[in-house]
């Protein structure tokens, strides 16, 4: 199983998991809350294999620095 695959089946089981936990009511906004809940970690996850270094981190992120440095800035992750 590939990384890639494993990662998605997580994302599948936290939301079947959050649809149970509704309990019948209606979830809203499902799109903003999976990505508030995965950038920031991504991101902190990332800097810390990059040892801070704000290059190599937007590298492996498929982003460029400068948007490295205002998501972290948005998400309030101290580093670089």
């Amino acid at each position: 199983m590939s990384k890639g695959t494993e990662l998605s089946d997580a994302v599948k089981r936290s939301l079947e998991r959050y649809f149970k936990d509704m309990d019948g009511e209606k979830p809203t906004s499902i799109y903003e809350m999976v990505l508030k809940n995965i950038e920031k970690p991504m991101i902190e996850t990332v800097l810390g294999h990059a040892k801070g270094n704000l290059t190599h981190a937007a590298a492996m992120l498929g982003i460029n620095r400068a948007t490295l440095r205002t998501k972290m800035q948005q998400l309030r992750i101290k580093g670089g």
